[in-house]
């Protein structure tokens, strides 16, 4: 006879309680949870960065630097805080997003630091930088904080769309009111004896205020209208908000020289256009638009045509100077293909090369260069295969995330990165001019960092609600609904 339910094959009724759980199997290794990945891939990434950090100072100097131990625990100080402020508030954020960034700015510091080292012995007049990046570095990680502590939930950001856009068209715009320009363009606005780049915050504001309006009208965007060479043209109706971005992009362009500035934030609207409607001729019209513009602008501007020149005549620089193309003025271009070129496959070294040859620039959009020449072909493409892994965890959370608002969200904060480092190394490997653009988190510069650990703290809010596991079941309350009653 079998044994009645709930009772053992004594027959005696085991008495009510939790079900026992199974035991593990034997062999099996336990997974770790996200957070203590998350942790010891920060180890790992603090180790290689020391590593780098020692292995220049003695390639160049012969020792090690006297502030070795104050600068590594500084530098490790930071993404660990970072790490705990994201186990508190974000305990479910992807665990691959915080450590990339921080080998990728901690790459950064060990690079400034071998080129402080080059421009001290060539050029006495550079003062050192690393420190520098170093305090603006530990700026960033308090926004970081700041940002996860205070954004309790990412769909806030969608309230106020118009405040949003009107902060990032005030931002965008203000650098073409102030006097004078740096390096030909205008760029940054100067507060007394500080200086910092709006651009980098505004391409966080326009994806924000991008994703909230996209949210709304992405059924109206979405509708087809003719039918031309295979595909489906915008109506016309709808080209409304194309134009003006289209329009304000050029502006900037023309009044700020800004080719990079110009190219991510129309690049940004179009990209986030085609996640929203998925049509592929918004695509090919917006970067019909955008070629034609900067085919234009680039004829008569001055500091762009001379861009262009220099990317299509980059070794005429060598020629007389009465047989050089008009608007050829810098080697810097010349200089960045030679130093890809000695650096072969595996490169010279961590302090063999000579990246300071650049000049100035090797600090900011050609600090890419010391990578090829002293790392290889290999170190650079682990450094744009560390861009691509961020961008793609951005993607994941896209698509992992629910809401339509946060999807945008995600998107265009990793389309925003693509697209910066595209216009930069496309630029400094000679596929398009330059723009003249920071190097996300491996260049010099404050505002580029404090702007890219910003994006990084949304991104991980973002990350967080999309990998948040559902609420448990409601218990089943029926049993206790029903219940006899004594009269």
């Amino acid at each position: 006879m079998d044994p009645i339910e709930g009772e053992g094959m004594t027959g005696r009724r085991r008495p009510a309680g939790p079900a026992v759980r199974p035991a593990r199997q034997a062999g099996r290794p336990r997974q770790l949870s996200d957070r203590t990945r998350e942790l010891v891939l920060l180890l790992g990434a603090l180790v290689i960065c020391g590593y780098g950090y020692a292995e220049t100072a003695l390639a160049l100097t012969g020792k090690l630097p006297s502030d070795m131990v104050v600068t590594c625990l500084a530098a490790a100080v930071l993404p660990l805080v970072c790490h705990v402020v994201v186990r508190r508030f974000a305990p479910h954020a992807d665990p691959l997003i915080l450590p990339l960034a921080t080998l990728l700015s901690g790459l950064g510091l060990v690079l400034i630091h071998r080129l402080d080292i080059a421009y001290g012995t060539h050029f006495h007049h550079s003062a050192p930088a690393a420190s520098g990046q170093l305090m603006w570095c530990g700026i960033a990680v308090v926004v970081f904080v700041a940002a996860m502590v205070l954004l309790k939930d990412h769909r806030r950001l969608q309230r106020y769309p118009y405040v949003t856009i009107t902060v990032g068209l005030v931002l965008l715009m203000a650098p073409a009111f102030y006097p004078g320009d740096v390096y030909g363009a205008k760029r940054w606005i100067f507060i007394g004896p500080l200086s910092f780049q709006p651009g980098e915050f505004v391409k966080i504001v326009i994806v924000v205020f991008f994703a909230g309006y996209l949210t709304l009208r992405r059924d109206a965007l979405a509708l087809a209208g003719r039918r031309f060479l295979g595909m489906y043209l915008p109506r016309g109706r709808q080209l409304g908000p194309v134009a003006a971005v289209w329009i304000l992009s050029l502006l900037v362009l023309i009044f700020e020289r800004d080719l990079g500035t110009s190219l991510i934030f129309f690049g940004l609207f179009v990209i986030m256009l085609y996640v929203a409607t998925e049509r592929t001729s918004w695509v090919v019209f917006g970067v019909v638009m955008f070629a034609i513009g900067a085919f234009v602008v680039g004829s008569f501007e001055p500091h762009v045509h001379g861009r262009v020149v220099a990317w299509l005549h980059p070794m005429d620089i060598f020629l007389p100077p009465d047989k050089r193309p008009p608007g050829l003025i810098s080697d810097q271009a010349a200089q960045a293909l030679f130093s890809f070129g000695s650096g072969g496959i595996l490169g010279s070294g961590l302090g063999e090369g000579h990246p300071e040859l650049i000049g100035f620039a090797g600090r900011s959009d050609f600090i890419l260069t010391t990578v090829g020449e002293e790392l290889g072909l290999t170190g650079v493409t682990v450094v744009i295969l560390l861009y691509a892994l961020l961008a793609e965890r951005g993607l994941r959370t896209a698509l992992t995330v629910t809401d339509p608002f946060g999807k945008l969200l995600a998107g265009g904060l990793a389309s925003a990165l693509v697209l910066q480092v595209f216009v930069v190394v496309g630029g400094v490997t000679g596929l398009i001019p330059l723009t003249g653009k920071a190097l996300p988190f491996l260049a010099q510069g404050g505002s580029s960092m404090v702007a890219n650990w910003l994006l990084v703290a949304v991104l991980i809010k973002v990350s967080d609600t999309a990998r948040r596991p559902p609420p448990a079941p409601a218990t089943d309350v029926s049993a206790a609904e029903t219940q006899f009653v004594r009269p």
